[in-house]
Parts: structure tokens; sequence; C-alpha cells
């Protein structure tokens, strides 16, 4: 099976983490300490899809029934 993420994006990630745990990572627009574990892998992975790595694709946000039903 072929991996999903380069090796060079697992460092990243792995970066990231690691500022997280310090309490230096931020977010990218408002500049807010990052708390949560998820929001540090997706900066990791953003800056790793930004420098070109092998990086799947991101997901497309599935829409409820709500918003399907304002949209007609």
């Amino acid at each position: 099976m072929a991996r999903k993420y380069s090796r060079k994006a697992s460092a990243k990630v792995g970066r990231a983490m690691k500022k997280r745990k310090a309490g230096t990572l931020k977010s990218g627009r408002s500049g807010k300490k990052v708390k949560s574990r998820k929001q540090a892998i997706a900066i990791g992975l953003s800056e790793a899809r930004a420098a070109g790595k092998k990086v799947a694709k991101k997901t497309a946000k599935q829409r409820t029934a709500k918003t399907r039903k304002s949209k007609r």
C-alpha cells in the first residue's frame, strides 16, 4: 500500500505538534494560540502542501440537509 503522506510532510506535522506542545503554534489569520491537536495537524499538512510535498487533497465539506434546502 502506498504512503498517504510523504516523509517530509510527516516531519512538518511533527514540528507543528512540537510547537503546539511548547505553546508557540499560532493560527494563520487571527494569530491565536493553537490548543487543538487536530488543528495542529491541519496546520502541518497545510504547510507541507504549500511546500509542494506529497499530501492527500483536502476533503470537501459535507453539506447538511438544511443548507441544501436554503440553496433551492
